[in-house]
C-alpha cells in the first residue's frame, strides 16, 4: 500500500474519530453523552440533550472532518472517486467504532451525508425532496431518513456514476448497522 493512501486511511479514521457529541458535552455541560438520553454520540441525541447550540455544534464538528479529509483525499488524489470512498469509509469507521471512547461512537448519519454533498451534492437535493415526502406520508424522521438514504445510490446509478452508486450503497450499508444493533 503506497504512502498516500495509507496516509489517507489514517487522517480518515482519526478526524472521523473526533466525536464533537462527545466532545461539545464535555465543553457545554462538563457530562459524558454516552450517559445521556439514547447514549449515542451523535448530532440527534447531542440536540435532545445539549439544544440547538449544542447539536449545531456537533452538526459542523461532523461535516467538517469529513470535508477535511475528503479535500485532503482530492488533492493527493485528484478525480479518483474509489479513493473519496476509502476516505468515506474510514471516516464512518472512526466516527462510528473511535478507538479512544471505547469503540462506541456515532451511528455515522453525518458523516455519510457530509460525505455524499462532497461527493455528488445533486444526491443531496434528490434526498430532500424525498425525506419532506416521507414526512407529509409517514411523519417519522428516523424511518424516512433511513429509508430515504437509499435514493443516494439509486441517484448516483441514474447519473451513471457506477463506482460511486455502489461504493455509496455499501457505505449506507455501514450506516445501517448501527441502526440495527445495539451498543
Amino acid at each position: 500500500m503506497g504512502w498516500k493512501v495509507m496516509l489517507i486511511v489514517l487522517l480518515s479514521y482519526s478526524l472521523g474519530s473526533i466525536t464533537g457529541a462527545f466532545y461539545i458535552a464535555k465543553w457545554m455541560i462538563g457530562k459524558d453523552i454516552r450517559k445521556l438520553g439514547s447514549g449515542n454520540v451523535g448530532a440527534r441525541n447531542a440536540g435532545r440533550q445539549l439544544g440547538k447550540k449544542g447539536f449545531m455544534y456537533t452538526l459542523l464538528i461532523d461535516v467538517v472532518k469529513a470535508m477535511i479529509a475528503l479535500s485532503i483525499t482530492t488533492v493527493l488524489f485528484p478525480e479518483d472517486d474509489i479513493m473519496l470512498l476509502v476516505s468515506t469509509f474510514f471516516l464512518l469507521i472512526g466516527h462510528i467504532w473511535p478507538v479512544q471512547l471505547g469503540f462506541k461512537g456515532g451511528k455515522g448519519v453525518v458523516v455519510f451525508l457530509a460525505a455524499t454533498l462532497y461527493c455528488l451534492p445533486l444526491a443531496i437535493a434528490v434526498l430532500g425532496i424525498c425525506v419532506g415526502i416521507g414526512y407529509l406520508l409517514i411523519r417519522n424522521f428516523q424511518i424516512i431518513g433511513l429509508v430515504s438514504m437509499t435514493s443516494i445510490p439509486i441517484t448516483a446509478w441514474i447519473l451513471e456514476e457506477t463506482d460511486l452508486a455502489i461504493g455509496l450503497l455499501l457505505l449506507l450499508i455501514v450506516v445501517i448497522i448501527p441502526h440495527i444493533i445495539k451498543k
